[in-house]
């Protein structure tokens, strides 16, 4: 059956073919050029950039003697242009935009990490406080200072006290931290707040 259907198929697709062959030749379609053998690909001159606005009209005299006198100005001056021609335009007030946590590697310059290090100083509003040593003979009442502001049982605040330097408590506010290095002070330790 199947065999039947393919040699029926295959039978009326070359009748159909040889009816429509001659309708399909190139020489009968109207938009056909046949190619000169003998010519040579075309070369095209591509521009050394794109454009995507296309070729701009040079600018005007207007514009030109505006920027000759933009340039004649000090840089006092010109640092003044922006704003001035902001509040008489009415444009908004472009924000810098943050590169914290960004990785920049080599554009970062040497002056950006210092003025970096001083934002982040100022910026800082919560504390760690950090265990730098305690006497061995207060050991015992350091633990029990450990305890009393972290909920950690007798091992786990031995263990952590044991590991010293060790961060005690994290993400506090500058009042809990200096009361916690207070008490860690008395009980004979050294605290600092990071």
């Amino acid at each position: 059956m199947k065999l039947a259907m393919l040699c029926r198929s295959i039978s009326s697709h070359h009748n159909l073919h040889r009816i429509t062959r001659l309708l399909q030749y190139r020489s009968f379609q109207p938009d056909f050029v046949p190619r000169d053998p003998n010519g040579k690909p075309k070369k095209y001159k591509y521009p050394a950039f794109y454009d995507p606005y296309g070729p701009r009209p040079p600018p005007s005299e207007k514009i030109i003697q505006l920027a000759e006198q933009i340039a004649s100005l000090t840089p006092e001056e010109r640092g003044q242009i922006g704003p001035a021609l902001r509040a008489r335009v009415m444009l908004p007030k472009l924000e810098p935009i943050s590169v914290e946590g960004m990785d920049l590697g080599s554009q970062v310059g040497a002056g950006a990490g210092s003025s970096k290090a001083e934002d982040k100083k100022a910026e800082k509003t919560t504390f760690d406080v950090k265990l730098e040593k305690f006497e061995a003979a207060a050991k015992i009442k350091v633990i029990k200072e450990v305890r009393a502001f972290t909920d950690l049982g007798l091992k786990e605040a031995k263990e952590l006290v044991e590991k010293v330097p060790v961060i005690l408590k994290q993400q506090l506010t500058k009042d809990e931290a200096n009361s916690i290095i207070e008490k860690i002070k008395a009980a004979g330790g050294v605290a600092v707040m990071e």
